[in-house]
């Protein structure tokens, strides 16, 4: 944010490949937020074409993180920005259900949830749930991060953050419920593909890039 050559050679970057920026991410809602802080932030995401805003919940008090995301969204809203609301097992927004009730009570026209697989398997979210919501509020679901985890829900929450680090697995490597999460979700969202892993043998980036598309378009079939 504080280089201007280098925000100008990353736009370059992005006219030659014609790559385009969907998120930017991770803004975290805590108890000492003070969002006006972040507005530098949205302007430059905002300046490369992202739509997406990534955020998190760290902030035990629901009725002050709730406050935070409201006006989160009212300061993105000016740029372009939709604000996605993430649930992870180890934050204050641990599951689904407290995203929907989160992002409601907020009540802004660009307040949304964001689904990543392995946090809705791993905080084992409800996909009647989620059918509802989608059902109900389409336009809350803008985009899904897409991976796939293998065996049970640890009892462990350093496992499952572990996990979520160092052992996803490409989609279709593992036992989520892609296709579930994927009837479940607005059609025509976008997707990403983020599956941290150790798992493969050392690859380069574009390599890797490769194989996480390859393995999604698998998943996908028909439906793409």
């Amino acid at each position: 944010m504080a280089d201007a050559a280098l925000r100008q050679r990353t736009a370059q970057a992005l006219r030659d490949t014609g790559i385009r920026v969907l998120d930017i991410e991770i803004l975290r809602l805590k108890a000492e937020t003070d969002i006006a802080q972040f507005e530098r932030y949205l302007e430059v995401g905002a300046a490369f074409g992202a739509t997406e805003l990534l955020v998190a919940g760290n902030d035990p008090d629901e009725a002050r993180m709730t406050a935070r995301l409201a006006a989160l969204c009212e300061l993105a809203r000016p740029y372009g920005l939709y604000v996605n609301l993430e649930f992870m097992p180890w934050t204050d927004v641990p599951d689904l259900a407290k995203a929907l009730r989160m992002v409601e009570a907020a009540a802004q026209p660009n307040g949304c949830v964001l689904v990543d697989a392995f946090h809705f398997n791993r905080s084992r979210s409800s996909l009647a749930q989620l059918e509802h919501a989608c059902e109900q509020a389409p336009a809350r679901f803008r985009y899904m991060q897409i991976c796939d985890v293998l065996g049970p829900v640890p009892a462990s929450m350093d496992e499952i953050l572990r996990q979520a680090r160092q052992e996803r697995r490409f989609p279709g490597e593992g036992d989520c419920d892609l296709q579930g999460l994927l009837a479940a979700l607005p059609a025509g969202i976008a997707i990403s593909v983020e599956a941290p892993t150790v798992q493969v043998p050392p690859l380069t980036g574009e390599q890797r890039a490769a194989m996480g598309l390859e393995k999604t378009l698998e998943v996908l079939g028909p439906a793409r």
